[in-house]
C-alpha cells in the first residue's frame, strides 16, 4: 500500500489544476448536478498494478463524498478485463476526477510491469534490478514506489541518498591532476562516516584503482561481458559491484550471469510505456 504525504498530496493538487483550473464545462452543461452512479477501473491489457492509491485519491480530493473501493492492490498481476477498482457517487465527480486519475495509475503501472519483466529476466541469479534517478521531474517518489511495486529496488533517491563519483566528477579532477586512487581518497577524507562510497569505472584497470584506494561500491559502465565477470572477481569480499549502461531487456540476463550484484536500468523510468487501464460507467 502506498501512504500519501504532504509531497503526494501536493502533487494530486498540481495535477487536478493542471486539468481543472478552467473547470469542465462539457460536463457542466451536459450531466445533471444530481446525477449518481458508479464507474470501474479496467485493466485492458497484462501488467503489473500501481499507484492505485494515488489515484483513488485523486477521486477523493474533487469529491470527498465519492465512494471508493479497490478490488486489487498494488503489486498484483493483471490480465485484460480486470476490474482493479470501482468509484461510486456523482456522475460529475467521477468525470472530472477520471483522467488525473487514470494518468497516475497508468503511468505507474507501466513502470512496475516494465521493472516486473527485467526482474523475471533475471530469475535464478543472485541479482538485483535497480533504478536510476531518470526519473520524471517531479515524479521520483512515485515512479520508484512502482519499481518497488514490481519487484525492483531503489538506487539512490536524491543527489544526497550518497556518494556517486561519476565520470565527469573524475574528468574534472583529473584536471587537477587527480587521479582515480586520489579522488575516492579526497572523498574519503571529507564525506560522513555515514554515506557509502560508490565510483564510476570503465576499465579493470579502473577497477583495481579504485578497490585500492578503498571504494565500497563499483559502477561498471558499458563493460563487455567477459570484463564485468572479470571484474566482479575482482571485487569478491571487498566491494559491491553494479553494471550500467545500455541493459535492455534482451540483454539483462546475460549482464546477469557475470555475477555483479546490482544491474541499474534506466529505461525502468525514463522512457517507459503507461499501461492501459480505462474507467468504464455504468
Amino acid at each position: 500500500m502506498f501512504y500519501l504525504t504532504p509531497e503526494t498530496e501536493s502533487l494530486i493538487d498540481r495535477a487536478l489544476t493542471e486539468d481543472l483550473s478552467l473547470g469542465d464545462p462539457t460536463t457542466e452543461v451536459l450531466i445533471p448536478p444530481e446525477s449518481t452512479g458508479s464507474a470501474d477501473l479496467v485493466a485492458k491489457e497484462e501488467g503489473v498494478l500501481a499507484g492505485l492509491d494515488v489515484g483513488l485519491a485523486v477521486f477523493k480530493r474533487v469529491d470527498a463524498t465519492l465512494e471508493t473501493a479497490k478490488a486489487l492492490e498494488d503489486g498484483a498481476g493483471l490480465e485484460a478485463g480486470v476490474t482493479v477498482a470501482s468509484v461510486r457517487g456523482s456522475v460529475s465527480s467521477i468525470l472530472m476526477a477520471e483522467r488525473t486519475a487514470l494518468n497516475f495509475v497508468r503511468r505507474l503501472s507501466g513502470v512496475a510491469t516494465e521493472t516486473a519483466r527485467y526482474v523475471q529476466a533475471v530469475e535464478g541469479y543472485d541479482t538485483r534490478i535497480i533504478d536510476t534517478r531518470k526519473t520524471t521531474p517531479g515524479l521520483r517518489t512515485l515512479d520508484k514506489y512502482a519499481v518497488r511495486a514490481g519487484g525492483g529496488h531503489n538506487h539512490r533517491r536524491n543527489l544526497g541518498d550518497g556518494i556517486l563519483i561519476k565520470d565527469n566528477h573524475i574528468a574534472a579532477l583529473r584536471a587537477q591532476g587527480l587521479s582515480l586512487g586520489d579522488i575516492v581518497k579526497k572523498a574519503y577524507a571529507n564525506a560522513s562516516h555515514m554515506i557509502k562510497i560508490e565510483v564510476e569505472v570503465e576499465s579493470l584497470d579502473q577497477v583495481r584503482e579504485a578497490l585500492d584506494a578503498g571504494a565500497e561500491i563499483l559502477l561498471l559502465d558499458n563493460m563487455s561481458y567477459d570484463e564485468m565477470a572479470a571484474a566482479v572477481e575482482l571485487c569478491k569480499g571487498r566491494a559491491i559491484t553494479e553494471a550500467s549502461g545500455d541493459v535492455t531487456l534482451e540483454r539483462v540476463r546475460q549482464v546477469a550471469a557475470t555475477g555483479v550484484d546490482l544491474i541499474s536500468v534506466g529505461a525502468l523510468t525514463h522512457s517507459v510505456n503507461a499501461l492501459n487501464i480505462s474507467l468504464d460507467l455504468d
